[in-house]
Order: structure tokens, then sequence, then C-alpha cells
């Protein structure tokens, strides 16, 4: 298996617009292991379209319960399971993700009865390991290690940003926050830092497209992270790469490589990726 990692969706925000990207979700495959990091709307035909053959899903990874997030994890692991799952599946999220499975078993309870019934399936129920975590080392598995920090996302008390170690390699994925210095720390040495990143000249038109007028402006100022304030994560981190992700906007023509690349300019120097959906980072 090839060790890559993979931008699904990179949009930051529940909406889907046409020809534009999808909310955020990731892949990571190392050590012969299949991650995927957030569940986003759309993450499940993501994987297929790179490639991943969905029986092989062993882990789920989840920062936080905001549905750009969470809102496919379940139809995920329902998919997987009807395209042939027989391994069990570990998801690791924060607390109310078991309670978010429990709801999504209930409401497919026919379904999934039905096709155990009729196609001699095993039981969904027990494929799938949920495990609620908080801050710390959360699963230590082999050569892979994987430690939580939690983040500033207000309203959202229970967001965190991951940190995966492999040995040879360290991911880290900040999740969804706004400019928090700490993270530097966390992320020191990272060989690949992926931060979620905000254009402060593409707010007011994303704000007027929404129509949620000032209410929605007030949040994505106070839970976000400019641009410029990711790249100066990654130079106090020391990191080795630079990949933005969860973009806002994400999906305004006004706006391109070259806006995102010039709000880094003073702030970092070293590889830097500007996310998109489908997107390949090789991790050799």
């Amino acid at each position: 298996m090839a060790e890559r990692l993979v931008l699904l969706g990179t949009k930051g925000g529940p909406a889907i617009r046409p020809g534009g990207p999808s909310p955020t979700s990731s892949l990571l495959e190392c050590c012969g292991r299949r991650i995927v990091v957030d569940c986003g709307l759309g993450v499940t035909r993501g994987l297929v379209d790179a490639g991943m053959s969905l029986k092989d899903l062993d882990m789920i990874l989840v920062t936080h319960l905001h549905s750009d997030h969470v809102l496919e994890l379940g139809p995920l692991l329902h998919t997987a399971w009807t395209a042939g799952l027989s391994q069990r599946v570990t998801v690791l999220g924060p607390a109310g993700t078991d309670a978010y499975w429990a709801g999504f078993l209930q409401s497919m309870r026919y379904d999934i009865d039905l096709r155990i019934e009729d196609e001699g399936r095993p039981d969904l129920r027990r494929l799938v390991d949920i495990r609620t975590y908080a801050e710390g080392i959360i699963l230590e598995d082999g050569p892979i290690r994987i430690s939580a920090l939690r983040v500033d996302h207000p309203p959202v008390a229970e967001a965190f940003a991951l940190r995966i170690e492999t040995g040879s390699r360290t991911i880290v994925f900040s999740g969804d926050t706004a400019y928090f210095p700490p993270l530097a720390a966390f992320a020191r040495n990272a060989s690949i830092l992926v931060h979620e990143a905000m254009l402060a000249q593409g707010i007011d038109r994303l704000v007027a497209r929404t129509g949620n007028g000032a209410r929605l402006r007030q949040h994505l100022v106070a839970s976000h992270t400019m641009a410029g304030d990711a790249g100066r994560i990654a130079t106090a981190a020391n990191a080795g790469h630079l990949v933005l992700h969860h973009l806002i906007p994400s999906d305004d023509a006004a706006i391109g490589l070259k806006d995102w690349t010039e709000a880094l300019r003073h702030e970092w120097n070293g590889r830097l990726t500007i996310g998109r959906d489908g997107l390949v980072i090789p991790l050799d």
C-alpha cells in the first residue's frame, strides 16, 4: 500500500454548491492502516474515487461534531458494510459521538435487520467500536500513536486537533480552531501540518451569499484561523510542510491560489500546499 494523505473534501462549512468542493474529510494511508479523518458530506464517494476499497476501512477519527465533519459518519460505515466490510472499525470521536452512532443505528434499524436476515450479512452493530476521547494520548496501536489537543472553536467545547505519529513521520490536523498558539507546541516538528484557513477578503461575500448576516460573520471570525495565522503556527512548530484545508471561502471565483499564497507570504516560507478535493500528497 502506497503511503499517502488524500484530501477528500476541503470546504469549510456544510453547504455545497454546483461544481464546488465537498465539506471536510481526509484519508491517511500509512503503516498498513486506512485512517479517515472527519466525515463531511461526500466522504464515501471521495474514498471510492481515491481508489480505496470501502471494505478495507479500519479507523475513523472525528475532530468535533459540527455537521461538516460528522454528517456522513453513519452513511460511510453503512455503505462500507454493504460493500463487504467484515473487519472491526475503530471510531474515535469526542463526547457525543456514541450518541450520534446510536441515533443512526436506530434510524436504520429496519434496513440493517433486513439485510442481516435477507442477505446474510454480519451485524453492523458488532463491527463498529465507538470510543470517545478527551485530551492526551487517545490511541497506541503498533507503530501508530494518536494524541488530541483541545482547541478554541466556540461555541463547540469538544473540538480537538489530532497528532498522528507513525514512527517515521508525524501528521497533525488542526481541526476547526481560531488562532491558537498552543497548537504550535502540539505540532512541533510535524512532517505535515494540515491546518484550517480563512481569507478575510472572502468573508463578506460568503456571508452575503448565505444570508445569515452578522451572526455568521461573528462566528467565522471568532472560531476560525486566518491563513496568515496558520502560517505563524506552522513556522513556530517548525513544520516540514503546511497544507491548508477546510478553506473559507473555498468556492469563491474571485479567490485563487495566488490569494492564499499571498496571505502567507510574510508568515511562512516553507513547503506549502493549498488544498483541493482529491489532492494526493505522497508520504515518501
